[in-house]
């Protein structure tokens, strides 16, 4: 069942975002019209900032790359400045040459929600990226899949924990303003990436970090999953790993 993962640890999350990037650009490259999974939050804004400049820099072109984000909150449209939507546009498709049809979210104002879900896995199951990017919750949740969340499930609406909730509350003017639900990408259609990089900076995310790679396979850890995975690359800085074993 256990698949090898690398760990790569850097000094920084600057670091990680420049490796990152390299490896985007190296795999991507390869592949002549590449899907790329894109995550929201904090982790990834280094990542966004590293692919804009070499991209303004006459570096790595977006023009036929197709991308697929994990998750967005029930509730908010597109023009909502806390919407997945308007994160992505602000702080990455904006600037570069990116064909926005080309760039999936979920609908989270779509009046029939159930519907949206199976139409999102659809695309999914017909578009595997050829890297997704992962951040890792500090209570080991990967998307919106929260702990106790199926490994076997696929796009579906899901209810915020209170931890989540807390999280995410600092980009809100108050934790009331937080939605409570998301649709999120399962946990199956994740795992249906062709690769999967998963970046953990900063130490609230250490103690998830070593339960995903030194704790059991099971459904209260979702990051756990991943160690099944065909090709997993973990990204961490010094703070994030200051609890894995040191041989």
């Amino acid at each position: 069942m256990r698949n090898i993962m690398r760990v790569y640890l850097l000094q920084s999350p600057g670091n990680i975002a420049k490796a990152v990037l390299e490896k985007i650009k190296e795999t991507l490259s390869k592949v002549e019209n590449p899907v790329l999974g894109l995550a929201t939050g904090s982790t990834p804004l280094r990542l966004y900032g590293e692919m804009i400049e070499d991209y303004k820099n006459g570096g790595f072109s977006y023009k036929n790359v197709t991308t697929i984000n994990l998750d967005e909150y029930v509730g908010l449209d597109g023009s909502h400045p806390q919407s997945y939507r308007h994160f992505m546009n602000e702080n990455l498709f904006n600037h570069i040459d990116i064909n926005m049809e080309n760039t999936h979210i979920p609908n989270g104002v779509a009046k029939d929600l159930k519907a949206e879900c199976a139409r999102y896995s659809r695309l999914v199951t017909a578009n595997p990226p050829d890297i997704q990017i992962l951040g890792i919750g500090s209570n080991g949740h990967i998307a919106f899949n929260e702990p106790g969340s199926p490994f076997n499930s696929t796009t579906r609406v899901v209810d915020l924990t209170e931890s989540t909730i807390n999280d995410n509350s600092r980009f809100f003017n108050s934790i009331d303003e937080v939605p409570k639900q998301a649709i999120s990408m399962g946990i199956a259609d994740i795992m249906k990436a062709k690769s999967i990089i998963l970046i953990a900076t900063g130490t609230s995310k250490a103690e998830a970090l070593k339960r995903m790679l030194t704790a059991h396979y099971a459904e209260d850890s979702p990051a756990s999953v991943l160690q099944t995975h065909r090709c997993v690359s973990i990204y961490a800085d010094e703070s994030a790993a200051h609890l894995l074993p040191k041989n």
